[in-house]
């Protein structure tokens, strides 16, 4: 039997290639929201980031997020996002 393949994903702010359940989704919904996606299901275009405060904080520096997403976003954005993930990490 084949193996199955695992889908890898490359984290935004390490560049590191890793598989995509051990990164968490950043979406940009249809209506132009930017959060945080814990599950993976939410509608919308998708960026990855590591578990870390500080590959958010390596994407925020780099505006990479931004470049992904082709928008603007706001300081708030990123305060909130890291707020999410403090929670989810503790």
């Amino acid at each position: 039997m084949k193996p199955k393949k695992i889908p890898m994903r490359m984290c935004l702010g390490c560049g590191e290639m890793k598989p995509k359940k051990e990164l968490i989704r950043v979406v940009k919904s249809p209506d132009g929201e930017i959060s945080l996606d814990f599950t993976g299901k939410k509608s919308g275009r998708g960026a990855y980031i590591c578990h870390s405060g500080e590959c958010l904080e390596k994407a925020r520096k780099s505006r990479r997020l931004e470049k992904s997403f082709s928008c603007r976003i706001d300081e708030s954005i990123y305060g909130v996002m890291a707020c999410e993930l403090k929670e989810e990490n503790s």
